[in-house]
């Protein structure tokens, strides 16, 4: 297991992005938030973009999960190969990618794009939106599998929380692989869960990161 995957075992990465458009959009206003973030404990924060990847990377000691997204529809998480070594480029620890079977960007399939990164020495996590695209990745030699997409890609309804049944799905069929959580984690009773059920560390950003999602909760209520 590389040392990078250890530092975070048990621990809450802290996911810092704001929406294109938002008042929070930029990198000093990120790394800020992840340098927060981690003194609040994070062991590790996922971030999207290269400025914002370069600039949280800058200010942090604890790994960084990277990505990139291009789009808004089909495969946009790091969508391909170029997009991956960009985000390496950047300073990002691990690089996360769609892990979907759904057609690539550039006609790589995600096999080969981990096979290209693995090659170049790149930590690779996989998102995944389905227990084949976790058993996709886990076969492709991934270091990291995560329910990131579940919800997100149609294969499986959207849960009011995180997906419990997929991330107990994945973590007993590949044992000796790390599984993250992460997507629509809430509340910290929600993490302890999630955890319970042998995640090797959760990914909690929008009750964390997101303003103004946060007041939207509170404002509904009144």
């Amino acid at each position: 297991m590389h040392r990078v995957i250890e530092k975070i075992k048990g621990g809450l990465v802290v996911s810092c992005q704001a929406y294109p458009g938002e008042p929070l959009r930029h990198p000093e206003t990120m790394a800020q938030m992840a340098m927060a973030a981690v003194e609040g404990g994070a062991v590790g924060i996922r971030c999207q973009g290269l400025a914002d990847i370069a600039a949280i990377k800058g200010r942090v000691k604890v790994p960084v999960i990277g990505i990139w997204k291009e789009g808004d529809e089909g495969v946009y998480i790091t969508p391909t190969l170029r997009h991956a070594r960009c985000c390496v480029a950047s300073g990002a620890d691990i690089v996360a990618l769609d892990a979907t079977g759904r057609p690539r960007p550039d006609g790589l399939s995600y096999a080969d794009t981990i096979r290209a990164l693995h090659d170049e020495g790149v930590i690779t996590m996989a998102d995944c939106g389905s227990f084949s695209d976790a058993k996709r990745a886990v076969e492709a030699g991934t270091d990291i599998i995560s329910t990131t997409l579940s919800g997100y890609t149609g294969d499986r309804e959207k849960t009011d929380g995180p997906d419990f049944e997929l991330l107990v799905q994945m973590v007993k069929a590949f044992p000796d692989v790390p599984v993250l959580c992460e997507g629509r984690i809430h509340t910290p009773d929600q993490l302890h869960r999630v955890m319970e059920c042998g995640a090797w560390a959760a990914v909690v950003g929008t009750a964390i990161t997101h303003p103004t999602t946060i007041t939207r909760w509170f404002a509904a209520s009144l």
